[in-house]
């Protein structure tokens, strides 16, 4: 296992050349540029930013001194925020993204493991309709509309919890943002268990241990669960570096200052290091993720381990 692991390891590497590759190109064909204003600066000026930034290089000296200097951890001075770098800006937003994506991907792991296993129990049954019809609307509905919907309930007709905004980082100001990424999850993971769950219980070793005269609980959660987790656990990668590395809508409604707003920021205002340092967090962050979903399949699932 500890062989195949470090054969992962060395095999990402490639994809992520690849990822910073394309994102560099990509972000210098397209048009504009980080100095281009509605009034354009004096060429003299212009040239100097140029030079400052080691713009005025060519394209192909521009990638590998970005490479060389990604490769020692330094993303480059952000051309928005002056005086700062990528990489402090990154540091002091995903410390906020990750509180909330760490939270929002518990709960929604656990809230559809809890649905999907009661409507699969429940099969054909109101409670399976019922829960199965609210997450097809919860996957359905986006976040920009569950957001400010939440808060016209909670904050302004309640007067529950505060509208927005970070604060000391108490749990009332992060409760709306949390359920706001939440829900969709919950929805996700609960189709997913439920159907894995309801071919699990129709299963032939289920039927043996059912013949045995063990336990329903013993049954399902000893038993059935471990085999119905696999499809949620394939899902658990992705979802978890997206949430884990920030919402952009999420984190723009309830104005948390968070890394999904660097990555937009960045993105409308040119700020090639800015982007670049956030493109290579989420694939670092997405090849990690799966790695270690990779490990927890081959432990739920024997078939699925190497010798």
């Amino acid at each position: 296992m500890i062989y195949v692991i470090l054969r992962r390891v060395v095999s990402t590497i490639p994809t992520l050349l690849m990822v910073i590759t394309a994102s560099f190109f990509l972000m210098r064909f397209a048009p504009g540029g980080p100095f281009t204003l509605e009034h354009p600066l004096p060429p003299e000026v212009m040239a100097n930013l140029m030079k400052t930034y080691k713009l005025d290089l060519p394209l192909w000296q521009q990638y590998i001194h970005y490479l060389f200097n990604a490769l020692r951890g330094d993303f480059g001075p952000s051309f928005v925020y002056k005086g700062s770098s990528v990489y402090e800006l990154i540091t002091s937003g995903l410390s906020y993204s990750f509180i909330l994506g760490a939270w929002a991907l518990l709960i929604g792991v656990a809230g559809g493991i809890v649905v999907g296993t009661i409507a699969a129990l429940n099969h054909n049954r109101l409670p399976d309709y019922g829960p199965m019809l609210v997450s097809t609307i919860g996957i359905t509905i986006p976040n920009f509309v569950i957001g400010p919907l939440l808060i016209l309930l909670f904050s302004i007709k309640l007067g529950w919890l505060p509208a927005g905004g970070w604060g000391t980082g108490g749990v009332y100001n992060l409760i709306l943002p949390i359920i706001t990424l939440a829900l969709p999850q919950i929805a996700i993971y609960a189709r997913l268990v439920r159907g894995s769950m309801i071919e699990a219980l129709h299963s032939d070793h289920i039927r043996t241990v059912t013949a045995y005269g063990l336990p329903q609980y013993v049954i399902v959660i000893v038993h059935a669960l471990r085999g119905a987790l696999l499809p949620a656990v394939s899902y658990m990668g992705p979802s978890a570096a997206a949430l884990l590395t920030g919402s952009v809508v999420v984190e723009t409604i309830y104005s948390v200052p968070g890394i999904g707003r660097y990555f937009v920021i960045g993105a409308l205002n040119r700020d090639y290091t800015l982007v670049m340092g956030t493109v290579i967090l989420i694939a670092t962050l997405v090849i990690v993720f799966n790695l270690l979903v990779d490990v927890l399949y081959s432990v739920l699932d024997p078939r699925g381990r190497y010798d």
